[in-house]
């Protein structure tokens, strides 16, 4: 009884090749639209996690701001006096004591890969009567760039020559040619703690953020210590990375037990720009899904109508032995291999917008559009793509099956 089925299903789908080949199509497109807008939104996620960690860690230690507490004297004595302070930031500092020694814990932890201590500072860099307002960095510039791959956008100089150098600068491509200054050349510094310094340029670097390559430059650690007037064991900022950046969360609590200071994950700090990326990929992904829906209707539609014109058919093969449950297998067989046409066209129809796409040169940092072929999301789209189908068949199916060749043969 199974071949039988199977041989019916084949010769409706053969006899009624257009119906066939419309429904495919509907599934083909909603396939490649489900794939390629996937792509998409995954390509997207992936480029703004690369923006996030050029300059940020996965996991950041510092000493977070304090609130002062209100206090109010004894209220039992009615000649003590009363005093009230409203609650605010207090000013101490931002210092994290023994960095070293909670360094070294840092890295003996086997789920940390880096750990670097930094020291953060507002300046003014000038020439002439040009000034621009920035960010300075103290930090051991090899073991950063190891950390966020800093060489990668170096576009004069190499990091190398920073290291140990207490007089050089390395300064973000916005800064250079707002200034009109290159390698080699000097610029002036000057801390808002009044620490002013005349420093030589040894590296020009280039992100494609404007933010960092127009205020952002790098200093040795003690140069960095200097300009806010503290001492050598001064560090504002310990930046951790782990094995995996999306399961860094998991690793807060384990170093809150080695460190007293606020424990942060890249998650937290960022969870603006990951709403804006959760709000795009949901909006991607219902656009894909609908249009599924709306190919799955067509395949309903095409095989509910098969089955008001093949109801005498179907009438015929229940009064000669056919039980509903084989009507179910002949209908639902038809939408398999509509589906499954339509999926493995749908796949090759994603394959190549997404091939196009990743051709397509954005120009700066950013280089080709960001997409690639992604073995997930072709797994995910094949099996959506069969489910959609089956379902879509199986409801007119149960309709077939319940036909009663009687009330059809008084007809």
């Amino acid at each position: 009884m199974k071949n039988i089925n199977i041989e019916i299903a084949v010769t409706h789908i053969i006899t009624r090749k257009k119906q066939t080949l419309v429904a495919a199509l509907g599934v083909t497109i909603g396939i490649g639209i489900f794939l390629f807008m996937n792509s998409l939104s995954s390509g997207f996620t992936k480029y703004s996690k690369g923006e996030i960690f050029k300059n940020n860690a996965h996991i950041k230690i510092y000493k977070n701001d304090e609130i002062s507490m209100p206090f109010m004297g004894n209220n039992d004595s009615s000649n003590s006096s009363q005093v009230i302070i409203n609650p605010q930031v207090t000013t101490l500092s931002k210092k994290i004591i023994n960095p070293e020694e909670l360094l070294k814990k840092l890295k003996n932890q086997t789920y940390v890969t880096h750990a670097i201590a930094q020291v953060n500072f507002d300046v003014f860099y000038n020439r002439g009567k040009a000034q621009i307002k920035g960010n300075g960095i103290g930090v051991d510039m090899i073991a950063y760039s190891e950390m966020f791959n800093t060489q990668k956008y170096m576009v004069a100089g190499n990091v190398k020559s920073l290291q140990g150098n207490l007089n050089g600068i390395i300064i973000g491509r916005g800064i250079s040619e707002k200034l009109n200054l290159g390698m080699d050349e000097n610029i002036t510094v000057s801390s808002s703690h009044g620490v002013v310094k005349v420093m030589k340029i040894v590296g020009i670097f280039d992100t494609g953020n404007s933010m960092n390559d127009n205020q952002k430059s790098y200093v040795n650690l003690s140069s960095a210590q200097q300009f806010i007037k503290e001492g050598p064991s001064y560090v504002s900022t310990i930046f951790v990375n782990t094995p995996n950046s999306d399961k860094s969360a998991n690793y807060v609590p384990l170093l809150q037990l080695l460190t007293p200071y606020t424990v942060e994950d890249w998650k937290t700090t960022n969870a603006d720009v990951l709403s804006g990326d959760k709000i795009r990929n949901t909006m991607l992904g219902a656009i894909s899904v609908s249009i599924l829906i709306v190919a799955a209707f067509g395949i309903y539609n095409i095989l509910s109508s098969t089955i008001m014109q093949k109801i005498n058919d179907i009438a015929i093969l229940k009064a000669t032995g056919f039980k509903g449950s084989d009507v179910v297998k002949i209908f639902v067989f038809e939408a398999l291999v509509m589906g499954l046409i339509g999926t493995i066209m749908g796949l090759i129809l994603g394959s190549v917008l997404i091939f196009i796409m990743s051709h397509v040169y954005m120009g700066g940092p950013v280089g080709y559009f960001p997409i690639g072929f992604e073995s997930q999301l072709y797994i995910t789209s094949f099996i959506l793509g069969i489910v959609i189908t089956l379902c879509a068949g199986y409801f007119p199916a149960r309709k077939a099956a319940k036909v009663d060749p009687v009330e059809i043969f008084r007809k």
